[in-house]
């Protein structure tokens, strides 16, 4: 990659479903160590941690990362992303990548690739990833489903299956969304001060915002498979498995 970015990894400390997930244990590491060392691996100008958490805070220093302290009041990662733009005084065409702190397995050539792709394309805001999804797991509201244009603009993203299936008409390949993100640091300081959408607000995605404010999504199918983030305890136990066989 010719042009450099910044890699921010939002970390909260509350999390409803999971408490304290950051510094849950995954081996000999907490789970947040585990995404740092990824993104530390994909050539990124800077590897920040923001998070609204001393004990997070405390962690990660002691691991030699850059830790930024943001708003425990923010609604989203993507406000805490913003925040941390704002601090370090980013320039406008600056490209950040927001990475999950949820997201241990996340393959470094999928972090490469959508800073890559907001590089390579001066026209767009914003840049994520998809990955070919069966029929089987597209009712599952969890699962978050997008349509992309033939130039790979994403169209739409919606928590029911699209494109939906008329009658007998033949089944058309399914995506789904894979929550990884470019940004431009100018696009980010424009997306908080827009007022959230009724589209985002009804499906509860806040890229719909985005769309709903004519902003340009790029989207392309991940390089790599991505393994599954952590929402719940079984997530957990799961990526502990992976890990343990050297994943």
């Amino acid at each position: 990659m010719s042009e450099m970015f910044h890699i921010v990894i939002p970390a909260r400390y509350a999390s409803t479903r999971l408490p304290g997930k950051a510094l849950r244990p995954i081996g000999d590491k907490p789970m947040v160590a585990w995404v740092w060392e990824r993104a530390m691996q994909a050539g990124a100008d800077r590897v920040l941690i923001a998070t609204d958490h001393e004990r997070i805070a405390d962690e990660m220093t002691a691991r030699g990362a850059d830790v930024v302290m943001t708003d425990p009041e923010h609604a989203s990662g993507t406000d805490r992303l913003a925040e941390v733009a704002d601090k370090l005084a980013l320039r406008a065409d600056q490209i950040v990548v927001n990475l999950q702190g949820d997201e241990p397995l996340m393959p470094v050539a999928n972090i490469q690739h959508v800073a890559a792709m907001l590089s390579e394309r001066p026209g767009a805001d914003m840049a994520t990833l998809m990955e070919p999804l069966d029929h089987a797991h597209a009712q599952l509201p969890s699962v978050v489903k997008v349509v992309a244009s033939n130039s790979g603009r994403a169209m739409y993203f919606s928590r029911s299956p699209i494109p939906a299936q008329r009658d007998n008409s033949p089944p058309a390949p399914m995506c789904r969304h894979v929550g990884l993100y470019a940004y431009r640091a100018g696009f980010l300081a424009q997306f908080v001060s827009w007022e959230p959408s009724q589209i985002e607000a009804s499906e509860s995605l806040e890229q719909l915002r985005a769309l709903a404010y004519d902003a340009h999504i790029q989207i392309d199918l991940a390089p790599e498979p991505v393994p599954a983030g952590v929402d719940t305890e079984e997530d957990l136990a799961a990526i502990r498995r992976l890990l343990a066989a050297g994943s």
